[in-house]
């Protein structure tokens, strides 16, 4: 291996030493957006019983075959079946039950109307001729049934025995509630990856805080920390670590408990105030790689549970995007994510610049842009320097420039990493 690392070889590097969390079973909410690590098998038939689709009626084909707006079929209602119901009452010839949307199917019927189709229902009948006794409440309804109309058979939805949810899903809002249908209240997943996000630098101070003569806001805590969550991950965001080694050996020491990997940014280049450099001495390595911005990168396994720690660049642009480019593979990995769900997505466009763009011979450039799915444009949103943090914050994606080229020119068809 040279001196100068590619970014490809850095990023396959970490990718191999970061291995997937160990599953746990969470209970449903907690695991939205967690991915699952086994077949979820379907118990019992869904829906578990025939039920209606329809406010309607509950009927036997037969009596309503020949219904029609002029000749209705009228029928005895013999009950109401509302949803939740037990006790069903029986629909014999001539007969119909009123039934809800949901509700389960009573004995005898075999198809739903829907109340649009016939009058609504009316009071008692007329009295019979033999008896003198007045029939219950009728129904007049106005069109035929095919067997099972309106009808939501049982298993329609899922069958038992079949898989509801295979392994590897990310369980959104439609898969919990499928696996709340059949009755799951947990879910075996991987969980979200705790991070720890921490700035150094005496220089830094928290937002909301009265700047003194040579400070700034640390920007950099606040930003990995969003783009860790956004990434899937638990973040912890801690108070910006003055530069003194011994501080911020302790500080990591005490958040290695809660982390399944750490972020730090600063520290890493060659100043004689590069403190994580010094902190981790013998715990990291540091390496320089062929990009720009981000060139000084740091990685390690830190403690006993060997969890991966980033060592970023600390200018803003450099930071987010080594985080793009390692740190957000990474957590994906620990989340349990397949190889084609690490990355950003990529795509092709073709840049719209006024002038050409210059990139170092050797060196894989990074440069903010704009990119328009419309026509698959990109253009290019501030200048390289990675202290432009305004406009990383107009940018949706990155254009990538590759080390062979030093001169993108307008019309270029260049590799664009979708940051939305």
């Amino acid at each position: 291996m040279t001196d100068v690392w590619s970014v490809d070889e850095h990023r396959d590097d970490v990718l191999r030493a970061v291995r997937p969390l160990d599953p746990i079973e969470l209970p449903l909410l907690d695991a939205a957006g967690c991915v699952l690590v086994e077949d979820v098998i379907v118990p019992a038939p869904l829906p578990p019983f025939d039920n209606s689709s329809m406010d309607g009626y509950a009927v036997r084909t037969a009596d309503v075959e020949s219904a029609s707006e002029r000749f209705p079929a009228v029928l005895t209602v013999v009950g109401d079946i509302a949803a939740g119901s037990g006790e069903l009452p029986v629909v014999g010839p001539g007969e119909a039950a009123r039934i809800m949307t949901g509700a389960p199917l009573p004995p005898g019927a075999q198809a739903v109307v829907p109340v649009e189709w016939t009058d609504g229902g009316t009071g008692a009948g007329p009295a019979d001729a033999m008896t003198g006794r007045d029939h219950g409440p009728e129904v007049r309804v106005h069109r035929p049934a095919r067997a099972g109309a309106h009808i939501r058979a049982r298993g329609s939805d899922a069958a038992a025995g079949s898989v509801a949810v295979p392994a590897g899903t990310i369980l959104g809002p439609p898969q919990l509630g499928l696996l709340a249908a059949i009755g799951r209240a947990t879910a075996p997943v991987r969980p979200r990856p705790r991070v720890v996000v921490l700035s150094t630098g005496s220089e830094l101070a928290a937002p909301g805080e009265r700047l003194e003569p040579g400070q700034i806001h640390d920007a950099n805590g606040y930003m990995l920390t969003a783009a860790a969550r956004d990434a899937g991950a638990v973040a912890y965001r801690v108070a910006a670590v003055a530069d003194d080694a011994a501080t911020l050996r302790a500080t990591l020491e005490d958040q290695l408990v809660r982390a399944d990997l750490v972020v730090t940014s600063g520290g890493v280049s060659v100043g004689a105030y590069d403190v994580v450099k010094e902190a981790l001495a013998g715990r990291a390595e540091f390496r320089r790689l062929a990009m720009q911005p981000g060139k000084p990168q740091g990685f390690g396994l830190l403690g006993p549970a060997r969890t991966p720690l980033f060592a970023l660049p600390g200018n803003p642009v450099s930071a987010y995007v080594s985080f793009e480019l390692f740190v957000r593979p990474a957590l994906r990995a620990l989340a349990g994510h397949g190889e084609d769900a690490l990355h950003r997505p990529r795509t092709t466009a073709r840049l719209v610049t006024d002038a050409p763009l210059a990139s170092p011979a050797g060196k894989r450039q990074y440069l903010r842009g704009s990119y328009s799915p419309a026509d698959r444009t990109v253009r290019p949103v501030g200048g390289p320097s990675s202290h432009l943090v305004a406009a990383l914050a107009r940018a949706d994606a990155l254009i990538e420039i590759p080390e062979t080229v030093t001169e993108a020119a307008a019309g270029a068809e260049l590799t664009v990493v979708l940051l939305g």
